[in-house]
Order: C-alpha cells, then structure tokens, then sequence
C-alpha cells in the first residue's frame, strides 16, 4: 500500500480491516497514494455538544457531524447541559438523543456534583455504568472536601474524576490572561494561580485517596511542573491541553470573542512550556474542548462574549502544520495524543475506525464550510496543509469528502 498507514504498531488488526473495508465498498474510491495517510479514529476526551439545553449553539447531530469531518470517531461529551446529567434519569434523555443522532460514537459524562453547583455529591453508584467518567467541567469544585468525597467513591467505582481546575476566589471578573494584552488593552485578567491552584490541591487528594485522576485543558507552565512532579511521585494523573495553546499565546489576542476561551490564551513562555510537556509525556493527551456558540453571542468581543471555541474540525490540520511539518512533533508522537493514549487512559476500545487524509492538500480556515453550528474560531482565514477525505465508524462512512 503506497498510502502510509498509522497506528499499526498499536493496532495490528487496523491494516486487515482497511482492506476488507475497501474491497466491500469499492465505490468509495481508491486512497493507495503516498499523498494520503490513513490513522486509527481519533478520539477526543473533551468536547460540548450542547444537547440537551442548548441545540441553538451545537447538537448531538451537527456535532458528531463535525467530529468525523475532523477524524474522530469517538468523543466524550461534556456535562454542563440542561438538565445537567446528575441522575439517571437525566443522563439518559442525552443517552437517547446519542442513540438516535449520533455518526460516531458518544460518551457522556455525568457530573460530580448535582447541577454541577458543588453541594450535593450525584449518586456515583447508579451514575456509574452509564458515564465514561465524572465531571463538573466548566466549573471548578470548589470545596476541598467535596473533592475528596468524590474521589474516594470513584475510587470504590472504578472511576475517574476529571477535573475542570479553577479558583473562582481568584478570577476577579477576568476573562483573558492577566498578561501583557490585558495590561495594554485594559482588559480583566485571569491570573495563573487560578488554574494550579486547584491542581495543587487536587494531587495532594488523588494522592491521598487513590482515585484515577485527569486535568483538563491544562494552560500555564505552573501546572505543567507540578503535574511533573505528581507523576515522578506515582500520582494515578494524567492531563490534557488543546491544540489553541499550543499554537497560539496572548501576543495572538484581537479584539473579538473567537479569541476566547477558559483557561484562556496565556504568555508565550506558558506555550512553550506546554509544547515541552507535551514532548517529555508530562501532557498525555491532546483534546479539542470544541465549545460551540452562537454566533451573535460571540460577536460581542472580548469582554462580553462566552467562553469557548469551536475546534474539532481544524484540530489535525492545524497540529499538523504547525508541529509534525515543522517538525517539532513526530506524527508517531501526535497519534498517541490524539487516538491512543485518550483511549487508553479512558478504557474506549478501539473497534477498526479509520480517517484518511489527504495531507499534500492546502486548505483555508473557512467558517463556512464547518458542519459544527458553531462558527468562532481564531485560525479563521489561516492556511493549513491536510484534509479529511474519508472517516469510517463502526463500519460505516461517518464522513466523506
């Protein structure tokens, strides 16, 4: 086969299934072309499809749509919705939109806490053969012994607790870096601490319970150290960052809300530290936080838009041209962050999903031709080299170009 194929080290079986996959359907064209390269599905551990609640930002649909126009085949979707999927019985009107609309495989979390406020711990047990893991992402938990609560009856589940690390004691009304840009624009920061903090606080649980843990979107030098550190320690820790700050720091700031999101883009030394973490396997996964809005909310710049981006569909492309053409990453090395390593750490089997790229094809970051609703992202009008011609998922073509 002259098109390179990836990911066969880890998934013999991948190159057999390829090939009886094509001779099933050969209608679909013939991909045995040194210009194409053919990797495992990639699987994103953070992204809102924010159905049930808020179908006008992103659904199930529309998300899972975009998520295999980006070479995912598996995605775990996050649970701050309406209603939130505190119980069973909330998590399955989710479950059901999943089963009836989904193109690729959809893995909801359930929260932490009821209603995602921090008072009331969810019932873990009846959650527990129903999520992929526990979250209160998009915000904080902000009592300690909330935490070390959650993490002890994960721990007894089987669990893990993935957490969105923030103090809001330390957010003052901030809504960018409290870095040079705010400072010369006049903007509210958010500062570091925000962010390690609560890291810091949560490795000395998970290292007191036990309890498999995993940081979100981690964002400054700060958490990369101490993640560091809790892993040489024997920490249960693993940790994520998103392809935007890799690529992208607060000198990149304008005056529009497609340049905000939480954490949000911090200083040029917090990048290149997480790029090093990224290189020595401190940082264990790349995933996309894809937070779709509307597109009048995020048009009211920096101050008044909502937090969050859209970004499960210029994911590859953009850690492609900047890293592996660069050659600051191995494309050994992106596989990993992108399809192993999240499944491994997320135990979501690998079934025989494929994506085949065309990675010789230059492309325009053009909002228009997303299929995610959300618009608002800050790589807009940006040149990146690969597209996706074909994602298969369960056996079926989830996308084609």
């Amino acid at each position: 086969m002259k098109a390179k194929l990836f990911g066969i080290e880890k998934y013999p079986e991948l190159s057999a299934f390829i090939s009886d996959f094509f001779a099933e359907n050969p209608a679909l064209g013939v991909f045995d072309n040194p210009r194409f390269a053919i990797f495992p599905g990639f699987c994103d551990v953070h992204v809102h499809f924010r159905e049930p609640g808020f179908s006008y930002k992103e659904t199930i649909k529309t998300g899972s749509q975009a998520s295999a126009h980006g070479g995912y085949t598996d995605v775990c979707t996050m649970p701050n919705l309406n209603p939130v999927p505190d119980s069973v019985e909330h998590i399955k009107v989710q479950q059901d939109i999943i089963d009836k609309d989904a193109v690729i495989k959809v893995h909801p979390y359930a929260s932490i806490t009821v209603g995602e406020i921090g008072e009331e711990l969810v019932d873990m047990k009846a959650l527990s053969s129903k999520c992929i893991a526990f979250s209160d992402d998009g915000r904080g938990v902000q009592s300690e012994e909330m935490m070390r609560k959650a993490m002890l009856k994960a721990k007894s589940l089987g669990k893990m607790i993935v957490a969105h690390c923030e103090v809001n004691d330390l957010l003052f009304g901030g809504y960018i870096h409290d870095g040079d840009y705010a400072k010369e624009n006049n903007h509210k920061g958010i500062c570091s601490e925000s962010e390690w903090r609560q890291i810091e606080r949560d490795i000395k649980l998970s290292k007191e319970t036990g309890c498999k843990y995993h940081v979100c979107h981690i964002s400054t030098k700060e958490s990369v150290d101490l993640i560091r550190k809790a892993k040489a320690q024997g920490v249960d820790i693993t940790c994520e960052t998103g392809p935007h700050y890799l690529v992208l720091d607060d000198s990149n700031l304008q005056e529009h809300g497609r340049f905000k999101m939480n954490p949000p883009l911090r200083s040029k030394s917090d990048r290149e530290a997480l790029l090093e973490g990224v290189l020595d396997g401190t940082i264990d996964i790349i995933a996309t936080d894809h937070a779709p809005h509307g597109e009048e909310e995020k048009g009211r710049g920096l101050a008044l838009s909502p937090f969050g981006i859209t970004g499960i569909e210029t994911a590859f492309p953009l850690l492609y041209t900047n890293l592996v053409k660069t050659g600051i990453l191995s494309f050994e090395r992106l596989i990993e962050l992108l399809c192993i390593n999240p499944r491994e750490r997320f135990e979501i089997p690998f079934k025989g999903d494929f994506t085949i790229w065309d990675l010789e094809e230059e492309v325009v970051v053009n909002k228009n031709f997303f299929l995610s609703k959300g618009t608002a992202t800050p790589f807009e009008g940006e040149k990146l080299f690969g597209k996706c011609m074909l994602t298969v998922c369960d056996g079926k073509v989830s996308y084609k170009a």
